[in-house]
C-alpha cells in the first residue's frame, strides 16, 4: 500500500472529522468570553448556568466538556471507515435521545443538569438527523481519488 493509500480517507471519514472539527471548536468556544454571554455566571453543571454560547444557546461547563470529548471520540473514530459510520450514526441515535429528553424535562428542574433550552433542543434534533443521514448517505459512497 503507498503513503497516498493510507491517507486517502473515504467521505464517511471526512464527514465524522468535519463533524468531529465542529464539536472541538464548539467546547472551546464555550469557554471564552464574549462568545458566551454572562459568562461569569457559568456554573459546573445545572441549569442555574446563564451563560449561552453566541447568547442563544444554554451552556455550563460540563456542557462544554461534553462536546469536546464528543470531538475527540469522533477524530479517533474517524480513523476507520467503519468508526466513522459509528460516530456519525451513533452519535446521532445520542443527540436524537437528548432532543427527546430535553422536550420532556422540565427546563427549571434539577433533571436539567446540562443545561438544555429550546434552541438546544432544536439543535439536538437537527444534529441528530443530520448525523445519521451523513453515515447512512456516505457510508457506501465510493471512495474518490
Amino acid at each position: 500500500m503507498s503513503r497516498t493509500e493510507m491517507t486517502t480517507r473515504t467521505p464517511v471519514q471526512k464527514a465524522a472529522l468535519a463533524v468531529a472539527a465542529v464539536f472541538a471548536l464548539v467546547g472551546i468556544a464555550g469557554f471564552i468570553p464574549g462568545l458566551t454571554t454572562n459568562y461569569d455566571t457559568m456554573t459546573f453543571a445545572g441549569h442555574e448556568s446563564q451563560a449561552m454560547l453566541l447568547g442563544v444557546f444554554a451552556v455550563s461547563i460540563l456542557h462544554n466538556l461534553v462536546h469536546l470529548a464528543f470531538g475527540v471520540a469522533g477524530f479517533l473514530m474517524a480513523r476507520t471507515v467503519n468508526g466513522a459510520y459509528w460516530y456519525l450514526v451513533g452519535g446521532g441515535a445520542v443527540y436524537l435521545l437528548l432532543w427527546l429528553y430535553g422536550l420532556v424535562i422540565d427546563h427549571d428542574s434539577s433533571a436539567n443538569f446540562v443545561p438544555l433550552n429550546n434552541a438546544d433542543n432544536w439543535l439536538h434534533l437537527l444534529l441528530g438527523v443530520g448525523m445519521i443521514g451523513l453515515g447512512l448517505a456516505l457510508r457506501r459512497s465510493p471512495r474518490r481519488h
